[in-house]
């Protein structure tokens, strides 16, 4: 019993920025690694950045410099900001999470959000 949802995408002009931001709830205990991924019409679904419980973060080649994510572990909360936009960022964006559960037994289960759509055009 647990959901993610995103919110923030839109409609920006290249070199614009973008903040997109994903919150969990539900029955957790506790969350791992949480991260942003992203999916572009007939390509494939790609790690975007991702960012473990103590703050290390990872990001795709392509971002770096540009990108940058943060969470707020009180608040089960993750944010993906986004400067310097290019045409080739369009996408659908979605948050991802390794949630501990405790019922029915003790796991870590990976969730998804359900999408944002972020589209960079004149």
């Amino acid at each position: 019993q647990v959901q993610l949802v995103e919110s923030g995408g839109g409609l920006v002009q290249p070199g614009g920025s973008l903040r997109l931001s994903c919150a969990a709830s539900g029955s957790i205990f506790a969350i791992d690694t949480m991260g942003w991924y992203r999916q572009a019409p007939g390509k494939q679904r790609e790690l975007v950045a991702a960012i473990t419980r103590g703050g290390g973060t990872n990001y795709v080649d392509s971002v770096k410099g540009r990108f940058a994510i943060s969470r707020d572990n009180a608040k089960n909360t993750v944010t993906l900001q986004m400067n310097s936009l290019k045409p080739e960022d369009t996408a659908v964006y979605y948050c991802s999470a390794e949630i501990i559960v405790l019922r029915p037994t003790p796991t870590v289960v990976d969730y998804w959000g359900q999408g944002t759509q972020v589209t960079v055009s004149s």
